[in-house]
């Protein structure tokens, strides 16, 4: 059954009716990524099946048992008429990306997305990309500094070791709060993960030997030397980094200037709270963006001034499992929005219906255009009921 949705007329049109009517693109590409590699393949998968799309997926080669058991599970259980799987790397991506689509759904980084968007242009094919950036965490004074910080590292580093999309990338705070903020902190990663955290099986590790090279290497970036307050702790043979803090890391070091993706987390600090903002702003639209505050007037500010995918007051990373709420990034960190409701409309092209009967025929649309019949079609156009009903009037007498 069609999910119509009725649409309003104008008196241009009178009597018609008009309705939007939701069909599928055709065939469409999902790209997803390793980290969450279930999650971010069915969930679009879900969405594009019940627009009524045909699709293929291709599951990130960096997470190849996911990838080849996703292979079987849709072949034994999915009808493969409507889905396929390609498993692969760069060359099977690159095979088909080649080819003309009528969506492409890709979820990864913003340089992968560069690529896949070039590709898409070829054939003017529309895309979802849902990117990530550096997603920011403001820490006011004046709240329940305990709840904050738990649900602040929760976000972080219980989403997969700070390898998530959502993951909070960075804290700013003040200057006087960044002591009490440290302390809390640093408490509550040892009450989450022992004081040896490399041992703690309730901390993922780091998804391959590249991407471990990748955080060591911003660990060890000069302009961060010395800043580490908490953690830095590495086993490369494991491939496991403690949760790592490091205050006051300069703005143009290496560590802030790329998503870190990982279990690293500068605390910038600032003269007031309001500066926070400024700071946000100056970068790059984040995928997600996080307060916390008892301020009502900062949060109003927060909202009106920070453009980010998704704002998220006193928690973090939890409204992913909002469904009533469009999940999705702008500029940098993405275009386009799914979940829910959403999903099926990301993989639908709204396709407008106007119907009308062969009564209510009015000439003033036809030639020949008398000063009557213009003055009509000017009030006819600015949807003025009494303008119109004076036009009538004044044509009729004409």
């Amino acid at each position: 059954m069609l999910l119509i949705v009725q649409a309003k007329t104008s008196i241009t049109t009178f009597p018609s009716s008009a309705e939007i009517v939701p069909e599928p693109f055709g065939v469409v590409l999902i790209i997803s990524p390793w980290n969450y590699p279930f999650l971010l393949s069915l969930d679009p998968v879900v969405g594009a099946i019940a627009a009524g799309n045909a699709l293929v997926l291709k599951p990130s080669e960096v997470a190849p048992a996911s990838s080849s058991l996703l292979a079987k599970l849709v072949g034994e259980y999915m009808d493969l008429s409507s889905i396929r799987v390609v498993e692969g790397a760069v060359a099977e991506t690159s095979a088909l990306l080649d080819q003309k689509w009528d969506k492409i759904c890709y979820t990864g980084n913003s340089r992968v997305a560069r690529i896949v968007m070039a590709a898409a242009a070829k054939h003017l094919t529309p895309v979802l990309l849902e990117l990530g950036g550096k997603s920011p965490v403001v820490f006011d004074s004046g709240i329940n500094l305990k709840v904050a910080c738990r649900r602040m590292i929760m976000g972080k580093w219980g989403c997969n070791n700070g390898q998530a999309c959502i993951s909070p990338d960075h804290i700013i705070t003040t200057k006087d709060y960044a002591p009490k903020l440290l302390e809390s902190l640093k408490n509550e990663l040892e009450n989450f993960y022992g004081k040896n955290p490399l041992e703690s099986k309730d901390l993922s590790r780091i998804v391959n030997s590249n991407h471990f090279a990748r955080l060591s290497k911003l660990l060890d970036d000069d302009k961060v030397s010395g800043k580490i307050v908490h953690g830095g702790e590495r086993d490369k043979n494991k491939l496991r980094i403690a949760p790592t803090l490091l205050l006051d890391v300069p703005r143009d070091s290496l560590i802030m200037s790329e998503e870190i993706f990982g279990p690293l987390l500068p605390i910038l600090t600032v003269d007031k709270i309001e500066d926070s903002f400024d700071i946000i702003n100056s970068g790059t639209k984040p995928l997600a963006a996080y307060l916390f505050t008892n301020n009502k007037k900062l949060k109003q500010q927060f909202v009106e001034t920070v453009s980010a995918g998704g704002l998220v007051i006193n928690d973090t990373a939890v409204h992913l499992a909002v469904h009533s709420l469009p999940f999705g990034g702008v500029q940098e960190s993405g275009m386009g929005a799914y979940h829910g409701k959403f999903s099926f409309d990301v993989f639908s092209h709204k396709k407008a219906v106007l119907s009308r009967g062969f009564i209510g025929d009015v000439p003033v649309r036809y030639p020949p255009y008398t000063k009557g019949k213009l003055r009509l079609l000017k009030v006819l156009i600015s949807g003025s009921l009494l303008g119109i009903i004076r036009a009538l009037l004044g044509w009729s007498k004409a």
